[in-house]
């Protein structure tokens, strides 16, 4: 294999570790338990769930080194000449769902896939990002979530911090719904242009910046007071996290399609969650604003504090 496999393995597995104990040393009480799994089609993973923390009422945080035969149709319809050939794929996902509605939730991949592995020049790719979903939105959070991105990215190419935001804000959209799923933040998938050196530095990049943009919002919020209707909004909204994760996120039809382990893939859904028929913010309300204000893309490096 012309790509370091083993390197790209070795640091996700370290960063798996890394985001845990910074969790945990954020909530202070709650502890990650640890389910390691195999795949009978090759290779396994290790799912860390922590449930009931102080703060985090659900966070898990998985790694993935899995292997197979057959691209699932997510992959295969991209790069239809790869059907039948030997994939690899390794990475780290995550899901920290708050208890505090005025914490956001935040999501987080970072991945590296090969095909074809033992060609002289396998097909190969990086993927990943990260992205907010608040409750209650706040300026300073979103300017620093995206700084801390733009940050991550700018020595890798000027360019590719608008690049990635765009296709964020575009990727986490309800379609169904015709609303975005929170205020964005990276995405990128397919990514070699930079050669195998500089695509593993843009990830690692990317990976190391994540707890570095979440962590110090979670520590700000954290012990904000709030109430039942606080409580309410937040389990609404996280009906439409679910709805997204179920109906579009291409990580989980990819794992559901390769015959992936369910439990390790549905770890992303919130322990408790509401739909109330026809439920709507009043105009004007702190609820509201979240929809007129937060979740429409928007260039947050320019905003004024």
């Amino acid at each position: 294999m012309s790509v370091d496999f083993h390197g790209v393995r070795a640091y996700l597995s370290g960063l798996h570790d890394s985001i845990c104990a910074a969790l945990e040393e954020e909530d202070g009480l709650g502890k990650f338990c640890t389910d390691e799994w195999n795949r009978a089609e090759g290779g396994g993973g290790s799912t860390r769930i922590l449930s009931e923390g102080a703060v985090f009422e659900k966070a898990g945080v998985a790694f993935s080194h899995v292997e197979g035969t057959t691209l699932p149709p997510t992959a295969s319809a991209r790069y239809p000449d790869l059907v039948g050939k030997r994939w690899i794929a390794v990475g780290v996902s995550l899901v920290i769902h708050p208890r505090n509605p005025f914490v956001p939730t935040s999501h987080a991949n970072v991945r590296f896939f090969v095909a074809n592995p033992d060609a002289a020049n396998p097909v190969w790719w990086f993927g990943g990002g990260w992205d907010l979903t608040p409750y209650y939105g706040f300026d300073e959070d979103t300017v620093h979530w995206h700084r801390t991105a733009r940050d991550a990215v700018a020595p890798f190419g000027g360019e590719l911090h608008g690049r990635f935001k765009e296709w964020c804000d575009q990727y986490f959209f309800l379609k169904h719904r015709g609303e975005a799923r929170g205020v964005g933040g990276l995405f990128f998938d397919d990514f070699n242009e930079l050669g195998f050196d500089r695509s593993f530095g843009l990830l690692r990049s990317i990976g190391d910046a994540y707890i570095m943009a979440y962590r110090p919002i979670v520590a700000l919020r954290k012990a904000t007071p709030y109430g039942d209707r606080e409580r309410l909004h937040q389990l609404r909204r996280r009906g439409r996290y679910v709805e997204f994760n179920l109906l579009q996120d291409r990580g989980t039809h990819f794992g559901l399609q390769s015959g992936g382990r369910t439990e390790s893939i549905l770890m992303s859904l919130p322990p408790l969650v509401r739909w109330d028929y026809g439920a709507s913010p009043e105009a004007g309300s702190p609820e509201a604003r979240l929809t007129d204000h937060f979740l429409k893309p928007r260039d947050w490096l320019g905003q004024s504090l």
